[in-house]
């Protein structure tokens, strides 16, 4: 599929969707075995729906112009995901995907609107702190490059003179300066069950930095380490430990009708 979901968020009343927010510089393909994981570790009577949301610029949304904007992003987003908030559902965001998720669920809440199940936020320290690659939006290439390879981010090409990572430098500059933005414009509590996850050897988002997340929430914080570096978004771990989250918030959300 093209526009913002990479897959068909399914019809009403039939499961939870867990819309979930891709890292600086990447796309949905980040969560492309997401769905195959959560049916192997939920029970078939606690479905959950993945949903990968997909930023304009990049895979099949590459010609389309980048979002650097927050309150743009924030009124896009309300807009798509407004027909689907009258029933369960839950946010994943890893890295800058975890500032989206977080101010995607302060918008839906200053409308009004029903808030999610849980917001887990992955790899991302909490928006009051500092974050060295935040400086990389104004960097060169080479100067980009080499920020990335000491503090842990890494390029999906070695090789600078490739077209193709030119592209990728130019998407994840847009990303950092959303995420700047994202990060400025966040300090509201919610009220709403928070899970942060941190890789246990990231040195993007240390896990004492991801705990920070707890001052976000009066509705109830858990921070859980996991294997792995930066992007453990690829691992099995991390669907399973929120796979065993989401069947708790299944069985309160359908003790009413889901439709």
């Amino acid at each position: 599929m093209g526009g913002w979901f990479a897959v068909d968020p399914g019809p009403s009343g039939s499961m939870m969707r867990l819309f979930c927010f891709h890292h600086a510089g990447a796309g949905a393909l980040s969560f492309a075995r997401w769905q195959n994981r959560f049916l192997a570790a939920l029970p078939a009577e606690a479905p959950v729906r993945v949903v990968p949301v997909r930023l304009p610029g990049r895979e099949s949304r590459l010609r389309e112009e980048r979002i650097t904007s927050p309150e743009r992003l924030l009124d896009e987003l309300e807009a798509v995901l407004l027909p689907y908030c009258a029933e369960p559902y839950a946010l994943y965001g890893h890295s800058l995907g975890s500032l989206v998720a977080y101010s995607v669920a302060d918008r839906l809440r200053g409308r009004g609107l029903r808030p999610p199940e849980l917001l887990a936020v992955g790899a991302c320290s909490a928006p009051h702190l500092g974050m060295p690659l935040l400086d990389g939006a104004e960097l060169d290439d080479r100067a980009l490059h080499g920020l990335l390879e000491r503090t842990g981010g890494e390029m999906p090409q070695s090789s600078l003179n490739l077209s193709w990572s030119r592209t990728m430098l130019d998407i994840l500059r847009d990303d950092l300066l959303l995420a700047r933005g994202l990060r400025a414009a966040a300090g509201r509590t919610l009220d709403v069950p928070v899970l942060a996850l941190a890789g246990q050897a990231d040195h993007v988002a240390p896990v004492a930095q991801v705990a920070e997340w707890s001052a976000y929430t009066v509705g109830g914080f858990t921070l859980r380490s996991l294997p792995g570096d930066h992007f453990f978004v690829r691992d099995e771990p991390v669907v399973a430990l929120l796979a065993e989250r989401l069947r708790d918030c299944l069985t309160t959300a359908t003790a009413a009708p889901l439709g």
